[in-house]
């Protein structure tokens, strides 16, 4: 069995360990310019579109992330990509739900608990108790419930936060107020006071964070993109912002990455900037995953891809 490991801008060497401890009997190497050679699974993250060539004996291409919109974007430009003939999977968690869990609650705490005006007070000098935001009455609302925003809800509404959840089709979760579907967004953010988005990027999704969503928040309102930049219309996250619609963003996800230094998220005085870090792929969690799947499917089982019509 021979497993290629195509990534870009990742070390390759813990990944070879872990993929050469878990599948001992397999051949694993890294992808270089010019490899043409046969691979029965190929491992990919970020490299080069020459990475995704067609190439004898392969099954399937697994995206060492849990969203593929950057692959999908290669393939749109390569039609002869062989991720259009096999099954491209994803990392399901590997850890990162617990990693987002992580990202979100400290957000809303933070910002809940004020501590965001606090330091701005402090950075000037400030002694001035504020007036606290109760929790029960500050209603979070979470975009996309896959297997990062469902977890993340659930851990909300435990801290005792009234939550609501907005997917593409309607998910019945106790103590958590429900919304599907277009239609419904406008309800969905109507007086909330934080947004935390975890929506897959597809066409039906881009932009969705918008002045029509910033416009019946809460006053005041807090804004987190832990999904992709392309969720975010950046010029009404600014106006928003600036004329006190919202009183803070956290942004985790940009349109562009790394972060030009000219953007002005950078100088933003509410606009919290972290370089992609909220659910980073765990080697050991990773290699798990992929391992357990690739030796189902030698010994039979099917595969089950990613629908890439749907991008998710």
């Amino acid at each position: 069995m021979d497993i290629l490991l195509a990534m870009s801008g990742i070390d390759h060497g813990p990944w070879l360990a872990a993929l050469r401890a878990a599948l001992p009997a397999a051949r694993v190497r890294s992808w270089q310019p010019g490899d043409a050679e046969r691979a029965d699974y190929l491992l990919y993250w970020m490299a080069p579109a020459p990475a995704l060539a067609e190439r004898s004996g392969l099954k399937a291409v697994f995206n060492l992330g849990a969203g593929v919109d950057a692959l999908l974007d290669v393939m749109r430009g390569h039609p002869d990509a062989a991720t259009h003939r096999v099954p491209v999977l994803r990392l399901e968690d590997a850890g990162m739900a617990r990693q987002m869990v992580e990202y979100a609650l400290y957000c809303a705490l933070r910002y809940q608990r004020r501590f965001d005006a606090y330091e701005e007070q402090a950075r000037g000098g400030v002694w001035r108790p504020l007036e606290p935001y109760r929790a029960e009455a500050f209603t979070i609302g979470v975009l996309g419930a896959g297997q990062l925003g469902l977890p993340v809800a659930r851990a909300l509404a435990e801290q005792g936060y009234p939550v609501r959840l907005y997917s593409r089709s309607r998910r019945a979760v106790p103590g958590i107020e429900a919304y599907a579907g277009p239609d419904a967004l406008h309800r969905f953010a109507s007086g909330a006071r934080m947004l935390i988005n975890l929506l897959p990027d597809t066409p039906a999704t881009r932009d969705i964070l918008s002045a029509r969503v910033f416009d019946v928040m809460a006053e005041g309102g807090y804004v987190v993109n832990l999904a992709r930049g392309s969720h975010v219309v950046e010029a009404d996250l600014l106006r928003a912002l600036d004329d006190g619609r919202l009183g803070r963003a956290a942004l985790d996800v940009l349109r562009e990455e790394p972060l030009p230094p000219d953007h002005p998220f950078w100088r933003h005085p509410r606009i919290d900037v972290t370089p992609h870090i909220s659910a980073l792929s765990l080697v050991e969690e990773s290699v798990a995953q992929i391992a357990g799947r690739i030796l189902s499917h030698q010994a039979g089982e099917p595969l089950q891809g990613v629908d890439l019509r749907r991008g998710y």
